[in-house]
């Protein structure tokens, strides 16, 4: 069966898209110097496929408030996977992660490129340096895409309101996620928080409210997307940390147990740690965030996550979401086929394979 992803050609379009403005802008760096190919070839790697989450849901908060399909909308929506390419890039300089998609990350991109040059200086701070600035580069594509779309002035000027608010969301929640590692996590309170600012406003609410933006939705619309937005990129993200501790690397793209390896403090470690006994608390403490840890100590951490119930709490979490998603958006009258489409798309985001 199709994915719903695939819905009027969608990802094509976007990856075309994408490909086009790369393509300009290669130019344009060409024409800079030539030791500018690099950046061009780690972003144009970074963005070859991926799921297109972002611009799909902006993409149907566009159709649904009754906006046509044409090439401006898809420019539009297109624009938040640059975004995500720099918060992707930023947060795995963040987190010292190796690898993203099955590829080095930009940072280890980059230092191996340092260290096969044999220049002057450390190759992991030139890395980090390239990748902090490759990040950059593709937050201002991001601007570029969206405020040059080619829809109408006043149609962008309501959109850009909502992508001010949802980069500002987006930084917050990364700062918040940075202060959990530091503070060694906490409550499942705490967590949620961090989960609703990084992940589950910016991947699923703001695109929607962007295309509703973009087509002048009216009140209801906004609010009907926001009821299923917002549940549904918990639920999104709770998935992700499900798939973090217990995924198969053939389809997360990173070493299996690579989250506890980096000691991110997500729901489900923050409700393993609040119910844990005092001999599993320590094991989890013990282990959690050794960048060394074996594929031993991964089952270990996995077991303690299941004996715990963290596991079956996070996915009836995820179940409770979705449904309070699903419920809102039956409230809501929708241009066709949106309604159907983005039901298709709450079963995509959450029922990802383990």
């Amino acid at each position: 069966m199709a994915s719903p992803l695939d819905t009027e050609d969608l990802r094509a379009r976007v990856q075309k898209v994408v490909d086009d403005f790369v393509a300009r802008q290669e130019a344009t760096l060409d024409g800079v110097s030539d030791d500018l190919g690099p950046l061009v070839e780690a972003v144009s790697d970074l963005l070859a496929g991926g799921k297109r989450l972002r611009p799909a849901f902006c993409w149907w908060g566009w159709r649904g408030a009754g906006g046509a399909d044409c090439h401006e909308a898809i420019a539009a929506a297109s624009a938040l996977e640059f975004l995500q390419a720099c918060a992707l890039i930023h947060d795995d300089v963040m987190d010292g992660s190796d690898t993203r998609r099955g590829l080095p990350s930009a940072h280890r991109r980059f230092a191996a490129l340092h260290r096969g040059s044999e220049w002057l200086g450390s190759p992991e701070a030139f890395g980090t340096g390239a990748a902090i600035l490759l990040g950059d580069l593709c937050l201002s594509w991001a601007d570029e895409m969206l405020l040059t779309c080619g829809l109408p002035d006043e149609d962008v000027r309501r959109a850009k309101a909502v992508y001010d608010e949802m980069r500002t969301e987006l930084m917050a929640g990364q700062y918040l996620d940075l202060l959990e590692q530091a503070r060694g996590g906490g409550s499942v309170e705490r967590a949620m928080r961090v989960v609703r600012y990084k992940s589950a406003k910016y991947t699923i609410e703001r695109p929607l409210h962007l295309g509703a933006a973009l087509a002048g939705a009216s009140p209801d619309i906004v609010d009907a997307y926001t009821g299923y937005g917002l549940p549904l990129g918990e639920a999104f993200q709770l998935r992700d940390d499900i798939l973090g501790v217990f995924g198969d690397p053939e389809e997360t793209g990173k070493p299996a147990g690579d989250d506890l390896r980096e000691g991110k403090r997500t729901v489900l470690i923050a409700t393993a740690m609040g119910r844990a006994t005092p001999a599993q608390a320590a094991e989890l403490r013990r282990h959690l965030g050794d960048p060394g840890l074996d594929a031993a100590g991964v089952k270990a951490l996995r077991g303690v996550i299941a004996e715990t119930g963290a596991l079956e709490h996070a996915e009836a979490l995820i179940t409770e979401l979705t449904d309070r998603s699903l419920d809102a958006l039956s409230r809501v009258d929708l241009a066709d086929p949106a309604r159907q489409v983005l039901t298709g798309l709450a079963y995509a985001a959450t029922r990802r394979s383990v």
